[in-house]
């Protein structure tokens, strides 16, 4: 069952079925920004309702990116506080004509979706074991719900609305900021320090409940591109290199037992070849490494170069080109200055009674990304579930724990972070 709060349930979850039914799909082909069209259609249709609960201080920026500003409801010299998600979900899996599920009071057991033959197996996604009597919202099986990360969108709007509704509630300004592509890594790319102004930040972009995630993987990208000669094959001994075959055996040399997303979790690192194309003449693939200790990062590259310098050995001729790029920062370095951010976070969590723990994201945020800037920004738990997949689902009382966190949240900066 909900919890019993005077947080308006039902108002968040048509907000979220609203919002999820906006195809928002980040496009990573794009040099736009924001790289899909319907990112700027929600964004609109967010600064529509903002401004319509009385938030003056509310705009679309050129870039598509949304802002908001709550006034302070006390006195004096209270820092701001700045609570974000991003408007676009992941292009991993269809993300158009989205048509959600509402399981009103889950009983337990898997969810069979309505198309597909798809199932949500609880054997698969064991935190099901504890939603039971949650209102549930599930994807019809076809494409993403979008709880990633429009659950934090809604949580948002519902807070900005409860503060507007509720001046009593002590807290001073709250800044409000929606991204857009961070799924392609582009959400921190027109983030502006100044324009934000704030303390400290919360990204509400995190699964189940309780989680404060205050570590990240740090991640780079490799593009390796093999230079062959191509030549008809019918006259080619002793003149063709074949690009495709040595960038098939430079990533056959990259260990599969070990540093891959199939054989790691916790608090391992990795690398993870996720695209490979091209022909004779030239091949391409691309590597993501990711790592919680940033410096294995260069051991990482270090791997991929011999793999590379030994298929040259193998394949005379054959060249290989390997472009490094920056991605993100493990969040924890800057944390590790501001502790007490990460620290209200989880005595917010103690003073409502709530199980809680702190967590590390084997991926990354534009939390990490603010971080890195320079605004202490840790990441929330909104409610997600089995995210970028057609299986996705939220948890409609779990967005409403996120929002009475966040109001518990900015009571806490009120009355301890005065400036």
């Amino acid at each position: 069952m909900l919890n019993q709060t005077d947080i308006d349930a039902q108002r968040l979850l048509d907000r979220f079925l609203r919002y999820v039914q906006v195809g928002t799909a980040a496009d990573p082909n794009s040099e736009n920004y924001p790289s899909s069209a319907g990112q700027l259609q929600l964004g609109r249709m967010l600064a529509s309702e903002l401004k319509e609960m009385g938030i003056e201080e509310t705009h679309q920026d050129d870039h598509g990116l949304v802002w908001a500003t709550v006034p302070a409801t006390v006195p004096g010299s209270v820092p701001t506080i700045l609570f974000n998600a991003h408007l676009d979900t992941s292009p991993e899996a269809p993300g158009e004509q989205v048509r959600p599920q509402v399981i009103q009071a889950y009983p337990g057991g898997d969810i069979p979706l309505a198309k597909e033959s798809r199932v949500i197996r609880v054997a698969d996604c064991p935190a099901l074991e504890e939603l039971a009597g949650h209102c549930l919202v599930t994807t019809d099986g076809t494409t993403l719900l979008g709880g990633d990360d429009k659950a934090g969108v809604a949580a948002i709007m519902e807070l900005a609305q409860h503060l507007i509704e509720n001046p009593r509630l002590p807290h001073g300004p709250v800044r409000i900021l929606f991204t857009c592509d961070e799924e392609i890594g582009r959400g921190a790319q027109h983030m502006d320090l100044a324009k934000a102004a704030a303390s400290a930040g919360y990204t509400l972009d995190g699964s189940g409940h309780g989680e404060v995630e205050n570590e990240n993987f740090s991640a780079d990208q490799l593009t390796v591109r093999a230079i062959g000669y191509n030549i008809h094959p019918s006259i080619g001994k002793g003149r063709l290199i074949n690009a495709t075959r040595g960038l098939a055996l430079l990533l056959s040399k990259l260990p599969i037992d070990s540093l891959s997303p199939e054989s790691t979790d916790g608090k391992d690192g990795f690398m993870h070849p996720y695209t490979i194309g091209g022909g004779v003449g030239n091949a391409e693939a691309k590597i993501l490494l990711r790592d919680f200790e940033t410096h294995r990062l260069d051991d990482y590259a270090n791997l991929v170069q011999t793999a590379a310098d030994e298929v040259c050995q193998q394949m005379d001729g054959l060249k290989f080109e390997i472009e490094r790029t920056r991605q993100y920062r493990n969040m924890a370095d800057s944390l590790r200055r501001q502790p007490h951010v990460v620290n209200f976070a989880t005595e917010a969590l103690q003073q409502l009674n709530r199980d809680w723990k702190l967590g590390a994201i084997r991926g990354g945020t534009d939390g990490a990304m603010f971080s890195e800037m320079g605004l202490p920004t840790p990441n929330l738990s909104v409610g997600q579930h089995n995210i970028h997949s057609v299986l996705e689902f939220a948890s409609l009382d779990e967005i409403v724990w996120a929002v009475e966190h966040a109001i518990k949240l900015l009571e806490l900066w009120q009355a301890h972070g005065r400036s």
